[in-house]
């Protein structure tokens, strides 16, 4: 995975600032993060991209204080309010996009399932908060169960195997399926049971322009972190074209354009990211609603 974001992050860099871009591996520890950070502050780093890891960003800040902004790749929404800035696509932008479209098509009753990991459980606890805000009857399914009678009007599920066999399971009730899963790379076996499914997630199309020039520069297809790192670089890239690499000029409200979705970041360290809704048609992924920032 390192050496993937690395490569996306050189594609974003390009050859004639290749000399500002210094990386420095965290071994996926927080030593090593500490020690990773140590360098970093040493080097001089105006901004921080990383690290990836939930555990490791503490430790990165400890060492970095105000010297510059961290961005992680990290989804994990504890970190608000740690000081860094939550760059991994998380499960509250995910859900969000989701159940307001889902709302805007009809949808009144939800049940949230999925598996019990740290994404199952964050797209838990923010679709209950999110449905309770924007009106919709909700209730939560033990891990990896299915909804039985009386069924809701949709169901929502942070993986795609428990979205699989709930495509299988209510293939003839009527059930929406809703998705909240964490990349495009969704397996045809799946995307084969769960027809007409509404997933949020990144524009493919976006995405599939950026994945074409690394595999071309690479030989290998790249994940959505490494798309994160290209976006990450390039917003780093439009900072330094506006005269500052800081706190304050990440926070002026700039809409940045990223292959992963638009960001705008906000001072609680929270990012506003557009997402599009995707419907699975014929077995394949179409786009029915742009994601936007407003």
């Amino acid at each position: 995975m390192g050496r993937s974001m690395e490569r996306a992050a050189m594609l974003a860099q390009g050859e004639t600032d290749k000399d500002l871009l210094a990386v420095f591996d965290t071994l996926g520890t927080p030593e090593g993060a500490t020690a990773a950070a140590r360098l970093a502050k040493k080097a001089g780093a105006t901004i921080v991209l990383g690290p990836v890891l939930s555990r490791e960003v503490r430790p990165v800040l400890a060492v970095i204080g105000l010297q510059a902004p961290v961005i992680t790749f990290s989804n994990d929404m504890a970190l608000i309010d740690s000081g860094a800035f939550v760059f991994g696509i998380t499960a509250q932008q995910s859900v969000t996009t989701i159940l307001r479209f889902a709302a805007s098509r009809g949808i009144r009753r939800i049940a949230i399932g999925g598996l019990d990991d740290s994404w199952g459980r964050q797209v838990r606890s923010a679709a209950m908060s999110i449905a309770r805000e924007i009106g919709l009857e909700s209730s939560e399914l033990p891990a990896g169960a299915l909804p039985t009678a009386p069924l809701p009007d949709a169901v929502l599920m942070s993986d795609a195997p428990t979205l699989g066999r709930a495509g299988v399971a209510l293939k003839s009730a009527g059930v929406q399926l809703l998705g909240s899963c964490q990349g495009l790379d969704i397996p045809p076996e799946v995307l084969g049971v769960i027809e007409g499914a509404w997933l949020s997630s990144p524009d493919p199309v976006a995405f599939a322009g950026f994945a074409r020039t690394f595999e071309d520069r690479t030989g290998s297809a790249p994940g959505l972190i490494s798309g994160l790192a290209y976006d990450a670089v390039n917003i780093v890239k439009q900072l330094r074209l506006g005269g500052g690499v800081d706190r304050s000029a990440v926070l002026a409200g700039t809409n940045f354009k990223g292959v992963c979705g638009d960001v705008r970041f906000r001072d609680n360290g929270s990012i506003a990211r557009a997402l599009s809704v995707l419907a699975v048609t014929d077995g394949k992924l179409r786009t029915v609603a742009p994601g936007s920032l407003t």
